[in-house]
């Protein structure tokens, strides 16, 4: 589990396949440990191999299909996050790690000391999103201002914006999103007493 609180930026090595090898500082290094996860843009990862200044991942095809990863190329910055454990500080939402699908920066609009960004998703998704609700763009806890049947918008303060991969976002880009995890329960839990 997440928070979606992003403690570190990486910057991915190289990718060789399904393998991923991102750099990051010695902070967040030295505290992992092959086997266990991290998020990278907010996918639940198992680190496959640690190394002096990087570690490497490997992907399975549902996460290239469901995922931006199949857009990353080596020098691209990714958001990190270890997992939560029992002393974490909760202060984003829960996040699983687990992507929905992706969405598409469409508009990018300064207001104030601020970023408002407008992301089309697959309309199967905006049932789950709702204004003032919970949710993770490429692993960032976010709060969403607007919802649409097929967008979504939220507002960026500037230290997430100085501190995330959203200062490098272009339109057109490709980002994962993950729904709040207690709609899709409420959904099932639904369905099942009509």
């Amino acid at each position: 589990m997440f928070t979606g609180i992003i403690t570190h930026l990486g910057k991915l090595r190289r990718v060789k396949q399904s393998n991923y090898t991102i750099s990051s500082d010695r902070s967040l290094l030295a505290k992992l440990r092959k086997g266990e996860s991290i998020a990278v843009n907010g996918i639940c990862l198992t680190v496959a191999h640690k190394y002096k200044d990087s570690f490497s991942v490997d992907c399975m095809p549902e996460t290239k299909l469901k995922t931006n990863v199949k857009y990353l190329k080596a020098g691209d910055l990714v958001n990190l996050e270890l997992p939560a454990t029992a002393n974490s500080f909760l202060s984003g939402h829960i996040v699983q790690g687990h992507v929905d699908g992706t969405g598409r920066l469409e508009i990018i609009k300064k207001q104030d000391n601020s970023h408002i960004l407008k992301f089309s998703i697959p309309e199967k998704l905006s049932k789950y999103i709702v204004n003032k609700g919970s949710i993770a763009v490429n692993g960032i806890s976010l709060t969403v201002i607007e919802t649409g049947k097929d967008f979504f918008t939220v507002g960026i303060v500037p230290y997430t914006w100085r501190h995330t991969t959203l200062h490098t976002i272009k339109l057109g880009d490709y980002v994962n999103i993950e729904v709040d995890i207690l709609a899709k329960y409420v959904e099932k839990l639904l369905k099942k007493n009509i």
